[in-house]
């Protein structure tokens, strides 16, 4: 909290955040809890956060298990399987609010395109970033698909990076939520003039 109360940026946004938390806390003891199995159901409390005048802008979510060495073929099924169901309990509770909502799903390293020796992946370069909801304007790649064949591997194993992560956070912050490219570039994703919004109209004005 330090870190914002003296930016004028982000210090209202703060003060709203800490009070949806609250807000939050205080449905949680008066409400059943939502077992972290219902994915389902996760998604429909955050839209719940989410709608109303008085409803959270951006909402982060973390989740772990992705790491997959082994056995992943298993693993990543049932994982996508519970994304799947998480985003659309969160489109279901949104309601006519998911025509104007964008959702991000990113993670913060890549996996080798190789399979290893236990039927995994192993930490490499690259990786795939999904921008999804009623606000996006159009499906398809994003980007250069570098593809999988052999000879076009990053150092023989590794998908081939084509795009900054930032370039695509950077197109949604600045449509979606009205975000400047000077603040962009200095203060959300510090000396990283660089890197362009990946293009103009990724999102539905």
């Amino acid at each position: 909290q330090d870190l914002y109360v003296d930016d004028p940026l982000l210090r209202t946004n703060l003060a709203r955040g800490l009070a949806i938390d609250a807000r939050a806390m205080a449905a949680g003891d008066a409400e059943t809890p939502v077992s972290r199995r219902d994915l389902t159901g996760l998604g429909q409390a955050i839209g719940r956060l989410m709608t109303g005048r008085a409803g959270a802008d951006v909402v982060a979510l973390s989740s772990d298990g992705w790491d997959t060495h082994v056995g992943q073929d298993d693993q990543l099924r049932r994982r996508l399987a519970g994304l799947d169901q998480l985003i659309a309990g969160l489109k279901t509770a949104l309601g006519p609010e998911w025509s104007s909502t964008a959702v991000v799903v990113a993670t913060e390293f890549g996996r080798t395109a190789r399979v290893n020796g236990t039927r995994g992946t192993d930490h490499g370069t690259a990786s795939t970033l999904m921008v999804m909801g009623g606000a996006v304007r159009r499906g398809g790649l994003i980007g250069d698909w570098p593809t999988l064949a052999a000879n076009r591997l990053f150092e023989d194993r590794d998908v081939a990076p084509t795009l900054d992560v930032r370039s695509v956070f950077k197109s949604v912050l600045r449509e979606q939520l009205g975000v400047d490219r000077a603040a962009l570039d200095s203060r959300v994703f510090p000396d990283s003039a660089a890197e362009a919004p990946v293009y103009e109209g990724l999102l539905r004005a």
